[in-house]
């Protein structure tokens, strides 16, 4: 079979490294903490777990299936099933992996250039404790020389893990690199909860307040859906790739709940490093969401910190770094996989590491773009810049809109109605391939999450996407 001559993950646990470490990115760190804690704390925790289960579980079990049921790449796996609807369907996942690397990339970049200041003000040739966090960053943004070279180093060093393979290359990185970051995030949470005025970020997060589901329900269920949804990074072409090297024995519902489960536990985690830290120093005028939270307000944190700032700041953005690589070669690989089957299917030898070579240079190319803009500090042509909405606020808000606004949640809702076409029975039967048995209810309650809750969460989430994509820019 073809998925035997692509060789599989050397382990079920160097898959669920790998894939955990995919979903594992920057929204858990600056998006889901944040949405939390605006969206009544613990209610929207609970409408999280919800539409985790009712929409998440369904989605990647279902690209699990796909993936290891034909072996190939995204656009075989979903052409194999559907034809050229499925087709579409992999062209969408692909496009979203190709532009959100675009701007990934520059996030991933921005993180080892702090990594680098706070190092340097540890070994005193730097003074970064008497610069705000705000100049910094700006200073940061407008270097468009610095940007460019930080962001080329990102995506070589994915290079040489990705031109491993899948067992050599991205399963060995993992087993190392997630471990890793698990035992920085204690560190830092350590610290970060012990600050003074930590109390606050705590009571931000996890007051019960069920208020704003009396007053903003569709809100924050659109909120809670949309960071469940692009949290496990589903609808990218990533668990369909991952998938497809999956071994027959290996239970695809076991490791959608461990992946599910951990990503979860590690979003929350995040917040308690990260929105502790952040009320300590600024209290609830601190900046509380997106770049601005990671690279002002958390690095004000560390400057206040005295001679152990700098340490705690390696830490942090070494932890933030792991994380934005761990995705980025998730994203890669979907591009990669697709390449060699395409070829191989053609009859045409393929060397990987100078296929691996070609796409990362493509992704510099677009993401030297976003990364020149400097966040649109530094005077670009944006798309749709004149319209005043936050679609062109920036190049990476116009390829975010694009990626996570219109292309991931429409390719989701076409897969679930690609699921309706060749009957839920088929995801059944590629789940309990090798003989495993599941209770009967398990596919009683996934028929119900295909047919009625998953699509119904995925039209709130796409209008709730789209909304913001348009809202006026602030």
């Amino acid at each position: 079979m073809e998925q035997h001559h692509r060789g599989h993950w050397g382990s079920n646990l160097g898959f669920l490294m790998a894939t955990i470490g995919a979903a594992v990115g920057l929204g858990n760190i600056w998006a889901f903490p944040y949405k939390m804690g605006m969206n009544g704390g613990f209610a929207f925790l609970l409408v999280y777990l919800v539409m985790a289960v009712l929409v998440g579980f369904p989605i990647m079990l279902t690209e699990l299936a796909i993936g290891r049921k034909v072996g190939g790449s995204v656009l075989v796996s979903y052409h194999a099933v559907g034809g050229g609807f499925g087709t579409f369907i992999g062209g969408l996942a692909m496009l979203s992996a190709f532009l959100i690397l675009s701007f990934y990339t520059v996030l991933g970049a921005y993180c080892v250039e702090y990594v680098c200041l706070n190092f340097a003000e540890l070994l005193g040739v730097a003074n970064l404790s008497n610069v705000s966090g705000a100049q910094s960053f700006a200073d940061m943004l407008t270097n468009q020389p610095l940007a460019v070279l930080f962001t080329f180093l990102v995506i070589a060093a994915c290079f040489l893990i990705i031109r491993g393979g899948i067992k050599d290359g991205i399963e060995k990185f993992n087993k190392v690199g997630m471990p890793a970051l698990a035992i920085m995030l204690v560190i830092v949470i350590i610290r970060a909860v012990t600050l003074p005025g930590a109390a606050d970020g705590i009571k931000f997060m996890l007051t019960p307040n069920f208020e704003p589901l009396k007053t903003n329900f569709l809100g924050v269920l659109s909120a809670a859906g949309g960071q469940v949804f692009f949290s496990l990074s589903l609808a990218m072409g990533i668990t369909v790739t991952y998938g497809s090297y999956l071994r027959k024995e290996e239970s695809l519902v076991k490791n959608s709940l461990i992946i599910i489960i951990s990503d979860t536990c590690v979003a929350f985690m995040a917040g308690l490093a990260v929105l502790p830290a952040a009320f300590a120093l600024g209290g609830e005028n601190a900046e509380l969401a997106g770049p601005k939270l990671l690279f002002i307000t958390l690095q004000d944190v560390f400057n206040s910190m005295g001679s152990f700032g700098p340490v705690f700041g390696i830490l942090f953005y070494l932890f933030v770094t792991l994380a934005a690589i761990t995705s980025t070669i998730a994203l890669i690989e979907v591009l990669v996989t697709f390449t060699l089957d395409h070829r191989r299917k053609q009859g045409k030898q393929s060397n990987r590491t100078v296929v691996v070579l070609v796409i990362c240079l493509i992704i510099m190319a677009e993401a030297a773009l976003v990364a020149a803009d400097g966040l649109g500090s530094n005077g670009l042509w944006i798309p749709f810049q004149d319209t005043g909405r936050a679609l062109g606020g920036t190049w990476l808000d116009f390829m975010d809109f694009i990626s996570e606004g219109v292309a991931m949640p429409v390719g989701a809702l076409l897969m679930i109605f690609l699921v309706w076409k060749i009957r839920p029975s088929t995801i059944r039967e590629e789940a309990t391939a090798a003989g495993r048995v599941y209770p009967p209810f398990l596919y009683t309650f996934y028929r119900f999450c295909i047919y009625v809750a998953a699509p119904l969460g995925m039209i709130m989430i796409l209008v709730g996407q789209l909304q913001s994509f348009f809202a006026p820019l602030s």
